[in-house]
């Protein structure tokens, strides 16, 4: 049984004791193909990396909304050097290994202040994505209304990925009716999920997603620990149980819907 984790963050500093041994044992225990996502220059920067060294592994550059700067001409400069690098690396890398942009959209959770700077850089990548020809990953938190206003009146080209999907049912109806796919984390898996099941029901089987988001939001029983994309059977199983399917199943369709989105 093989396993797609379509977004995780093998970027991130948590890994940087054990980064090549938890990679080797993810792949090693099944999960033979996942996308490190970037969300910052930076971090973009570095997925590409990891993603060039092994060729199970996938990545996705942008600017998150918890990345951008202060002001809209300093964001510009970062998604201009996104711009760059992908451009760079087609270039120069026949693997094409950059499968989307993302994670990008808005966050109003942690940043209210700076609306209009995060609405700016969300449709600069959606025009970004759409020039490139490559699908976008989305992040929202506590932003639905924006998120989806944005997305009818900026149409993307290649659709997308709603990730690590918030559990409201009005943003995966609205999701779906764009054309996007929905992809489930951890959350999903929590004692206090309380439409969990419903929403799952909800997604047709050709455009649900599995992911971890390592190495944050392990899922039970893992909750607490640093995540990985071992975990991913976890959601999987979430998920089988809701549609009344066998994990096998589960594993094998997410798996093929991963490769779709990301045209892998």
């Amino acid at each position: 049984m093989e396993f797609f984790d379509s977004h995780a963050h093998y970027n991130d500093e948590k890994f940087n004791e054990d980064r090549e041994s938890i990679i080797k044992n993810v792949y090693e225990e099944g999960v033979t193909k996942f996308i490190c996502a970037g969300y910052s220059v930076e971090s973009s920067i570095q997925s590409l990396k990891i993603a060039n060294k092994h060729d199970f592994i996938y990545t996705t550059l942008g600017v998150s909304p918890n990345d951008v700067k202060e002001s809209i001409e300093e964001t510009e400069k970062d998604i201009e050097e996104i711009k760059k690098i992908i451009l760079e690396d087609r270039k120069n890398n026949s693997k094409l290994k950059i499968v989307g942009i993302g994670e990008i959209g808005l966050d109003y959770y942690w940043n209210k202040e700076n609306k209009e700077v995060q609405k700016w850089a969300f449709i600069k990548q959606i025009e970004l994505a759409n020039e490139l020809k490559l699908p976008i990953v989305i992040h929202t938190r506590d932003a639905v209304a924006d998120t989806i206003s944005i997305l009818k009146e900026y149409n993307v080209i290649k659709h997308g990925v709603f990730h690590c999907c918030p559990q409201n049912i009005e943003l995966v109806k609205e999701g779906l009716k764009l054309g996007f796919y929905i992809s489930c984390a951890g959350p999903y898996t929590f004692k206090s999920a309380k439409n969990s099941e419903d929403i799952i029901k909800l997604i047709p089987d050709d455009k649900i997603l599995i992911e971890t988001d390592s190495p944050y939001l392990a899922p039970e029983p893992k909750r607490g620990t640093r995540n990985d994309s071992r975990n991913v059977k976890y959601i999987a199983e979430k998920i089988a149980k809701a549609k009344e399917k066998d994990l096998e199943t589960v594993a094998q369709m997410t798996y093929k819907n991963a490769c779709q989105i990301f045209e892998i």
